[in-house]
């Protein structure tokens, strides 16, 4: 299982992010190191308008767009308000915080310190995923999702 050891930060914004800042963000915090796991959470931007008139129609929704982080590009399909790292020891903390100066400076943030993800296998876990499952997604992803968490190649 993964262990307890590693610490857990959440960074919570005044705001949401416009995909173009959490571009930013996330290639100033993975550029730090030493993350294990991270989650981007907000609401969710539907590729596909949910209900109303114009039900089963494309939603265009300018903050679902594909953004690059890393070399890697997916496509953002959350209005992020709050990112949740694990990290491999806690003196990141501080590289991060730096990193998160540089971008938020016409708004507020806070970086708290705690648990925020699962860090051992769960029935529900069991259920999805099966015996043999890489534990780095164990918490991070949506049980009802039909895809599957991104993961970014990075540096060691």
């Amino acid at each position: 299982m993964t262990e307890a050891i590693y610490p857990q930060i959440k960074i919570v914004t005044e705001r949401l992010l416009k995909p173009e800042t959490t571009e930013r963000l996330l290639n100033e915090i993975c550029g730090v190191g030493g993350i294990r796991r991270m989650i981007l959470n907000g609401p969710r931007i539907p590729a596909t308008v949910p209900s109303g008139p114009a039900r089963g129609l494309e939603n265009p929704h300018e903050a679902r767009r594909t953004i690059r982080v890393m070399g890697n590009e997916f496509e953002l399909q959350v209005q992020v308000g709050t990112v949740i790292l694990e990290l491999e020891d806690r003196d990141r903390i501080s590289a991060i915080r730096e990193a998160c100066d540089r971008i938020f400076k016409t708004f507020s943030y806070n970086i708290i310190e705690g648990r925020f993800m699962k860090t051992q296998m769960t029935v529900s876990d069991y259920a999805k995923y099966g015996p043999g499952v890489d534990e780095r997604i164990l918490g991070i992803t949506e049980y009802k999702s039909k895809g599957c968490p991104i993961i970014l190649q990075g540096f060691k």
